[in-house]
């Protein structure tokens, strides 16, 4: 690992998958529905499979005896101490409607724990990364280090979802519902883009169920190399996704899981 700048080969990464995704944004292109329709919409795109194609090769050739976890291509070397874990479109919904909301998502664990992450918008321009003790963006604006905000109060939060649908009837959706009662104001359909934001001090909570590991592992390091705090609901590590409630303040996130949990 130390021939390699880890940083500048994930800004590499990024580069590639952004140049083989940007044709297809805003564009005609193919694209399948998941579930086949037997449940919501779940679409990916020739975008999404050019992408992870162009992501896997890159590490193939740089990292060969290192796994791969994307969502698209299946896995690869999983039990290597080293593994990259990847969605080439975090949003594909959004991709699909033209909005710049997605993300690609690339994230690197060690022996299972998330040490690296980034975040990458092509169509903006921006670069979310972080190791765990440190966070930065690059954008049109220059570079700058990300610092969450410190709110330990509900009701001057704010709340993002990808789609409150998502939360199973009963005690999961009570519990987000309970939760949304008592901040300031939420946003919806913002995937990978509220974690971000969360870390850039602009969104204080972030509630999801039904993530991938590939949906959460790459935004880990960001979040808390911002000063932020991610578990799964039940206060655990969030790097297998399921039910992930993301905080920039640590005050804020126990609040917020004594309400989630009911």
């Amino acid at each position: 690992m130390a021939v390699v700048d880890l940083a500048r080969f994930m800004e590499d990464l990024a580069a590639q998958s952004g140049q083989a995704i940007l044709p297809f944004f805003r564009a005609a292109f193919g694209m399948d529905d998941k579930t086949r329709g037997t449940a919501p919409f779940d679409p990916v795109t020739e975008a999404d499979r050019a992408a992870e194609l162009a992501l896997r090769n890159l590490i193939r050739r740089t990292f060969p005896t290192h796994g791969i976890l994307g969502e698209e291509f299946g896995d690869e070397r999983l039990d290597a101490e080293y593994v990259w874990v990847l969605d080439p479109i975090d949003g594909t919904r959004a991709f699909v409607a033209g909005l710049p909301t997605w993300g690609t998502l690339i994230g690197l664990t060690r022996a299972g724990t998330p040490v690296r992450g980034l975040m990458h918008q092509p169509y903006i321009g921006e670069c979310f990364s972080g190791d765990g003790r440190n966070a930065r963006l690059k954008g049109p604006r220059g570079e700058r280090a990300l610092c969450t905000r410190r709110l330990g109060t509900l009701s001057e939060a704010v709340l993002a979802t990808t789609d409150p649908r998502l939360f199973a009837e009963g005690r999961e959706r009570d519990g987000f519902t309970a939760l949304e009662a008592r901040v300031r104001l939420s946003r919806y359909g913002t995937d990978c883009y509220a974690y971000c934001m969360l870390a850039s001090g602009q969104i204080d909570l972030v509630v999801e169920s039904g993530l991938k590991p590939y949906d959460i592992v790459a935004l880990i390091p960001i979040i808390e190399g911002a000063g932020g705090v991610v578990t799964d609901w039940d206060g655990g590590p969030a790097n297998q996704g399921g039910r992930i409630v993301a905080a920039g303040d640590a005050r804020l996130h126990k609040i917020a899981l004594e309400i989630l949990r009911g």
